[in-house]
């Protein structure tokens, strides 16, 4: 089993950048796919980003078309932290931004995900 917290979340103008990390303790997050999820208020939660785990060409990387070009996924296993860095932010990113782990090979949908952190909040102002 696997803790996940997220941190790095905050206040942002459009066109500015955030880091987001997500520290996992319990296991070695390099053995899960990992991933980040995001909810609007009054919206679904969607995927954003994922990294597969180690084990498959040391972690194939996964993006949202909206976010492609701008977010990067990565992680530091020494730190057993994933990590997401967000540039160009548009105030459509404003969200509450999860970290969650899988051992399903389904990258995408939340339903395969298993562990979840408490979120992060982004907002980004116009």
């Amino acid at each position: 089993q696997v803790q996940l917290v997220e941190s790095g979340g905050g206040l942002v103008q459009a066109g500015g950048s955030l880091r987001l990390s997500c520290t996992a303790s319990g296991r070695a997050v390099s053995t899960y796919t990992t991933a980040w999820f995001r909810q609007a208020p009054g919206k679904e939660r969607e995927f954003v980003a994922a990294i597969s785990w180690s084990g498959v060409s040391g972690g194939n990387t996964y993006y949202a078309d909206s976010v492609k070009g701008r977010f990067t996924i990565s992680r530091d296993n020494a730190k057993n932290t994933v990590y997401l860095q967000m540039n160009s932010l548009k105030p459509e990113d404003t969200a509450l931004y999860y970290c969650a782990a899988t051992s399903s090979p389904d990258t995408r949908s939340h339903y395969a995900y298993d562990y979840w952190g408490q979120g992060t909040q982004v907002t980004v102002s116009s």
